[in-house]
């Protein structure tokens, strides 16, 4: 009896990720969720968080402390880790056999590669499934399953200045890419060369965003509605020989090829560039410029971006614990309730990914505070503007296998084909057949 008793204290102490313990006595009467019955096994869940800002640590101890007071069966173990660090620091935990229950990352295609990780259907609600935006939901699909959560969401769209526009004669921002050169031709007529119409990142930066809005906005794309690579489609060569032309009509910055975007950002903040392409925090908090934000000419698709929330397998086991799914349940419930999840967005800067903290924070968003002690306040305006483009928002082919060599390939092309060095056609047709082989 000493042997097994010795034996059952051995296989208890080797638990990894999802871990459970002994609980505490129960708590007195009248607290928010009573606790499990004593002798019953706690959840241990751990949790890493990528660091967003300079505040996130205290919105997560917060969130942590109120998690565990609602749910005394389930302890957090919530670790903040800045991005510089947090790929090797995962790589490494994965290689020991140690890899958390939940991660906050951007990508996931390798973990599901590796068999690491848990389809999102198993640990997340049909209501929750639900009231993610449609597309965010299925951004995170891989082979017919989604594998991850969209943490939160950030899209870009077209900015212009309103006061240039109106002073050249446009009195709304272009919806087509004939009314965009039209906005140009104005632009320039009246200005000069004291300000740049249309702003141009074909850069090894983020020139893969660029062939992006414009293919998309031809009815092009990476990929046709099949999901096969289609990157010399008719609309993607036509998308392409329109970046060629903005750039030989002078309306561009001086330098595509090389400039990014951020010193883009500076100009149109600065009021020297009357439109540009551009994420939703592109103005600077500074500036003075009047703007407006509006749907990409053409389709009007937007690029989204998001990072996820993932769960990956307890390794410990074949079969996954109920009780440590249903704590894992509990916990992206408890994240994406609409105040809780209202508020991480305004203190972190970015947007909702779900359907009710968008309606909420079209209308609310001066109810929560940014991180810091500034005492800023979200804008329900802001909200309203950027919540509304996220519906329509495409993403990256990311889950396929060859996207790496897409992205440097179209980037590639871009540059080729501006330069005059070779056509459209003959560069897209090149890197389709270098890609699919």
């Amino acid at each position: 009896m000493l042997l097994v008793l010795t034996m059952v204290l051995a296989l208890a102490a080797c638990g990894g990720s999802g871990k459970t313990t002994e609980t505490q006595a129960p708590a007195a009467a009248g607290t928010e969720a009573a606790p499990a019955d004593a002798g019953s096994e706690k959840v241990t869940l751990d949790v890493i968080i990528s660091q967003y800002g300079n505040y996130t640590q205290a919105w997560w101890t917060d969130f942590e402390q109120n998690f565990e007071a609602a749910n005394k069966d389930i302890d957090l173990n919530i670790e903040i880790v800045s991005w510089n660090d947090i790929y090797s620091i995962v790589t490494t935990r994965i290689s020991n056999n140690d890899q958390p229950d939940i991660l906050n990352i951007s990508g996931f295609a390798d973990y599901v590669a590796d068999d690491l990780l848990m389809p999102a259907t198993e640990y997340t609600s049909e209501a929750l499934q639900a009231n993610f935006i449609d597309s965010f939901w299925a951004s995170n699909e891989m082979d017919g399953t989604v594998w991850a959560l969209p943490i939160l969401a950030s899209c870009r769209a077209l900015f212009v200045n309103t006061e240039l526009l109106n002073g050249a004669g446009i009195t709304a921002a272009p919806t087509t890419w004939e009314e965009v050169v039209t906005a140009c031709d104005a632009i320039k007529a009246t200005y000069g060369d004291t300000v740049v119409p249309w702003g141009l990142d074909i850069s090894t930066d983020e020139g893969q965003a660029a062939f992006a809005y414009y293919t998309w906005n031809f009815g092009g794309g990476f990929v046709d509605a099949n999901g096969d690579w289609a990157l010399n489609s008719a609309e993607n060569v036509q998308a392409v020989e329109f970046i060629k032309s903005m750039i030989d009509g002078g309306y561009c910055n001086a330098a595509p090829y090389t400039d990014t975007r951020y010193p883009l950002q500076d100009a149109f903040s600065a009021g020297t560039l009357a439109m540009m392409i551009g994420p939703m925090n592109m103005v600077s908090s500074t500036s003075t410029v009047k703007y407006e934000a509006v749907s990409i000419p053409g389709n009007g698709v937007g690029l989204g971006v998001c990072d996820q929330l993932m769960v990956f397998k307890d390794p410990a086991v074949k079969e996954q614990d109920p009780a440590r799914t249903a704590a894992i349940s509990k916990f992206f419930d408890a994240f994406y309730e609409c105040e809780t999840y209202s508020d991480y967005m305004v203190y972190e800067g970015f947007l909702p990914a779900t359907k009710d903290a968008s309606d909420n924070l079209a209308k609310n968003a001066e109810k929560y505070t940014v991180g810091g002690d500034s005492g800023a306040t979200g804008s329900s305006e802001y909200f309203a503007t950027f919540c509304a483009v996220l519906p329509t928002c495409s993403f990256y082919p990311m889950q396929k296998a060859e996207w790496m060599d897409v992205r440097n390939g179209v980037i590639d092309v871009e540059q080729q084909v501006c330069q005059g060095l070779i056509s459209a056609q003959d560069a897209l047709d090149a890197l389709q057949a270098e890609v699919v082989g």
